[in-house]
């Protein structure tokens, strides 16, 4: 099978983690240099296992794991709001939810003007396409009820679990009637707001839809959130520009507020003593940064325009213009960061494209900043050090990872989102990287969808469920369960 021959080019190209533990859950760092830890436990290989939505294959799993899919656009899904389910399913987290089970907030990654999903009196653009939906889900992934909880954002990417009940929702963009017409080329006339904000969205009901502007206007990716310091760290995934790490700490600790407020401070990470030190370079394995954090004085800016013509102000002009406040006072460069999630007192993020030759410039590029296939970092708050945790030698052994969470073990599982094969990938404490599942989706038509990437990686509460959506005009949801601890998840 494919899966036993990747898994061989996996263990013998793997990189090794070297470096001294720092802090708390430093796992990671602390045995990277016990090579022969990778090779302690056998993992399993990958097969085909039915869905029990319907029995048809669409993941390849190890034994003990089974699975459901839900809320697949192939075909209508109508919520029980009246709303017709977009696609793009993307960045969610898992929350408790009644009588045994689950609340998902999940989001939709919709560009591109067009009529909000929903019920568009009550959105925040009424011309914008993007959103999040709410969902009561049992532990084995049948859905009890859904609903949209905010509609009229736009390229709702990834975003982060708050620990007093909410899901953050970024939106991977910097459109609006005030910027001229993105990527896509299509105008952003239609547009009624401006975007590129994050969004906090409650549990239960639905969102307030007001932007919290104090915490930047960029392409936004994912967020986590550190309790213990009341800081919100934020990735930024510019596909042509240098991107960014940034911290934004609010006036009024969210821990006690029980929100995160819309006044506070935004900055961007700097390498202590190494300005504008490019990160989205190969490195060598266990690299660590003691680092700081520049002010970003102007977080939120809006362009003048005329209404009903096309603004002057470029895409590629406002999409860096945070980034270049930073980039000013010596702020690092990444590529492209993607995924973000906060555990024991550790932030862990992604950089898609991380890890191969340096780049000349901080962009604009037209195949995306950065030269590798991606690396996987760790921030510390406490030490304010910045450690690199794995970075891949090749698209055999990790592609171009996206989305990620952590296990009640402290694995991370990592989303993959390239051309190829997509696999859900773990790395451990002690350095491993192994495969989890792999995308063998087929649609009604029969073309494989094997290219439709992994996102929005989250366990339930409990560790029993692990949810992941494929993200692709159409989505779906799959509920994951089993061993987990007998192949090391």
């Amino acid at each position: 099978m494919a899966g036993i021959d990747r898994r061989t080019a996996l263990r013998g190209a793997a990189a090794i983690l070297g470096g001294t533990a720092l802090g708390p859950f430093a796992g990671f760092a602390a045995r990277g240099e016990a090579a022969p830890a990778q090779h302690d436990r056998p993992r399993p290989t990958l097969g085909p296992v039915p869905d029990h939505r319907d029995g048809a294959v669409r993941l390849w799993l190890p034994d003990g794991l089974e699975y459901r899919s839900f809320h697949d656009t192939e075909t209508p899904v109508v919520l029980d709001d009246g709303t017709t389910l977009p696609g793009r399913h993307d960045g969610m987290a898992a929350f408790r939810g009644p009588r045994g089970n689950y609340t998902l907030i999940r989001n939709h990654e919709v560009n591109g003007p067009g009529p909000a999903f929903g019920d568009a009196s009550a959105a925040y653009d009424p011309m914008a396409q993007g959103g999040t939906t709410t969902i009561e889900v049992t532990p084995h992934g049948e859905v009890v009820r859904s609903y949209t909880s905010i509609n009229g954002t736009q390229m709702n990417c990834s975003g982060g679990p708050m620990p007093w009940g909410s899901w953050v929702t970024c939106e991977e963009t910097v459109n609006g009637p005030d910027v001229g017409a993105d990527f896509t080329g299509v105008s952003n006339v239609p547009l009624h707001k401006p975007h590129g904000y994050v969004f906090e969205v409650p549990v239960r009901g639905t969102a307030e839809r007001e932007p919290i502007t104090a915490a930047g206007r960029f392409a936004h990716e994912a967020v986590a959130f550190d309790p213990r310091e009341g800081v919100l760290y934020l990735t930024e995934d510019d596909f042509g520009f240098a991107s960014g790490l940034y911290r934004y700490t609010p006036r009024q600790n969210p821990m006690r507020a029980g929100r995160l407020g819309n006044r506070g401070r935004l900055q961007m990470l700097k390498v202590k003593g190494r300005p504008n030190l490019h990160l989205e370079a190969a490195l060598p394995p266990g690299s660590a940064f003691p680092v700081e954090w520049v002010d970003i004085d102007d977080p939120s800016p809006v362009y003048p325009y005329t209404p009903g013509e096309p603004a002057p102000t470029t895409n590629n002009d406002a999409i860096s213009h945070v980034a270049r406040q930073g980039w000013a006072r010596g702020a690092a460069y990444f590529s492209r960061l993607e995924g973000a999630t906060y555990d024991r007192g550790v932030v862990y993020f992604t950089s898609t494209q991380g890890g191969g030759p340096e780049e000349t410039s901080t962009g604009p590029i037209a195949n995306g900043y950065g030269n590798g296939n991606g690396q996987i970092w760790a921030y510390h708050p406490r030490e304010r050090v910045l450690r690199l945790l794995y970075q891949s030698t090749g698209p055999d052994v990790l592609d171009f990872p996206d989305n990620v969470t952590t296990s009640p073990r402290g694995t991370l599982v990592v989303c993959e989102d390239n051309i190829n094969d997509n696999y859900l990938r773990g790395l451990t404490p002690r350095g491993e990287l192994f495969d989890i599942a792999l995308n063998r989706l087929v649609s009604g038509t029969g073309t494989p969808r094997y290219d439709d990437e992994f996102a929005g990686s989250t366990f339930s509460p409990d560790g029993h469920t692990l949810f992941v959506n494929i993200q692709a005009s159409r989505g779906m949801t799959f509920a994951i369960w089993g061993d987990w601890r007998r192949i090391g998840v």
